[in-house]
């Protein structure tokens, strides 16, 4: 009889355990979250000129007021040319390294000043690097695809903003479905 009444009262518990988890979360579903980061990063584009394809012939305007082109056909990545740099392009494989500055757009969309989420922008020596186009090392992986593909158009020493939606962004962060503003320099060698 103990044991029945142990083995109904489980059951009431696990009931009682699963009628109250669900409402008392207010986590949003990964569809919900995606819906998010799109909103915030069309809100952001709104304040810009966006332009949905690389120019043909790869010249792109430059400067702080030049349009955010469409990297890619999804609208994940976006990229401002800031400066369009000299010299050869990267080779498959070859070591780039860079130097960055991130912003969170949420912090865009709500109003509040950006404030710098993570930088190596100012770092005396900072080895920040990835191996262009490899898939398979942990340093390139890392920082996601997006921060590479600017490189299909542009050569190194040259500057970009970049719009990442989280599925290209940082390996470790794609989870939180947030897009980040990235301020690439892509560089040949160790600074």
């Amino acid at each position: 009889m103990n044991r029945l009444i142990r083995i109904l009262a489980s059951i009431a518990t696990m009931a009682a355990v699963a009628v109250v988890l669900p409402s008392c979360s207010d986590d949003k579903s990964y569809t919900e979250l995606l819906n998010t980061e799109s909103q915030n990063v069309n809100t952001f584009l709104a304040d810009h000129k966006v332009i949905a394809s690389i120019p043909a012939d790869t010249v792109f305007e430059t400067g702080p007021d030049a349009p955010y082109y469409m990297i890619d056909s999804e609208g994940k990545l976006f990229m401002q040319v800031l400066d369009a740099g000299s010299g050869p392009k990267a080779k498959p494989n070859q070591l780039v390294y860079f130097r960055y500055t991130r912003y969170n757009l949420t912090y865009y969309v709500s109003g509040k000043e950006m404030e710098v989420y993570d930088s190596n922008e100012n770092a005396a020596y900072t080895a920040t690097f990835f191996r262009y186009g490899d898939n398979l090392l942990s340093s390139s992986t890392e920082w996601g695809s997006g921060i590479q593909a600017p490189l299909q158009f542009l050569p190194l020493n040259s500057t970009v903003n970049l719009v990442v939606k989280a599925e290209y962004g940082l390996l470790n962060e794609q989870s939180y479905v947030q897009p980040m503003l990235f301020k690439l320099r892509y560089y040949p060698s160790r600074l």
